[in-house]
C-alpha cells in the first residue's frame, strides 16, 4: 500500500474563547476556531484579503492547556490532522458534516500583554509523548529584564 499524509499546518488568530466541556469518559475536549488570511490582487490590481475560518479540537492533555491559555485574539501555530465527522440533526433529519483538524501539537505565539493572552510563551509538545510546559517561568525581576536596550545595542 502507498504511503499517505494527512497534516496540516495553520499560523492564525483564535477567532473566540475556547469552548471546553468533557466526554461521557471524562476526557477534556476543546474547540475554537481560527482564522487565517490570504492576500490577492483582483482584476483592478488591487489588493484583497481573504479569511478562512477553520474549526480545531483539542483532546486530553492539548485540551486543558486550550482551556488555561488560549483566549480570543492569540495568535497560535496549529498541528495536527484532518477529520470529518457526520451526525443526522435531530431537527431536520439530515445528514450533517463537520471538517475540522484534531490537534497534536499547538503553540503560543502572542506574547504577553498581546491581545488577551494570559499564556505567554507556553508552547506544548506532541501529545503521543506526555506532552510538557514549557512556559517562561522566569520571575519578572531577572537580569533581562531589568536591561534597557538600545538601538545602540542591535548588532544590525
Amino acid at each position: 500500500m502507498a504511503k499517505s499524509v494527512n497534516k496540516v499546518i495553520l499560523l492564525g488568530n483564535v477567532g473566540k474563547d475556547p469552548e471546553v466541556k468533557a466526554l461521557p469518559s471524562g476526557q477534556p475536549v476543546a474547540n475554537f476556531s481560527i482564522a487565517t488570511s490570504d492576500r490577492y490582487k483582483d482584476q483592478q490590481g488591487n489588493f484583497q484579503d481573504r479569511t478562512e475560518w477553520h474549526n480545531i479540537t483539542a483532546y486530553g492533555k492539548l485540551a486543558e492547556i486550550v482551556r488555561d491559555y488560549v483566549k480570543k485574539g492569540n495568535k497560535l501555530y496549529v498541528e495536527g490532522r484532518l477529520t470529518t465527522r457526520s451526525w443526522d440533526d435531530k431537527e431536520t433529519n439530515k445528514k450533517v458534516y463537520r471538517t475540522e483538524i484534531v490537534v497534536n501539537d499547538i503553540s503560543l505565539l502572542s506574547g504577553r500583554g498581546e491581545e488577551s493572552s494570559t499564556g505567554g510563551g507556553y508552547s506544548s509538545q506532541r501529545s503521543g509523548s506526555g506532552g510538557s510546559a514549557g512556559y517562561d517561568q522566569r520571575p519578572a525581576d531577572d537580569y533581562s529584564a531589568s536591561t534597557q536596550i538600545t538601538d545602540d545595542d542591535i548588532p544590525f
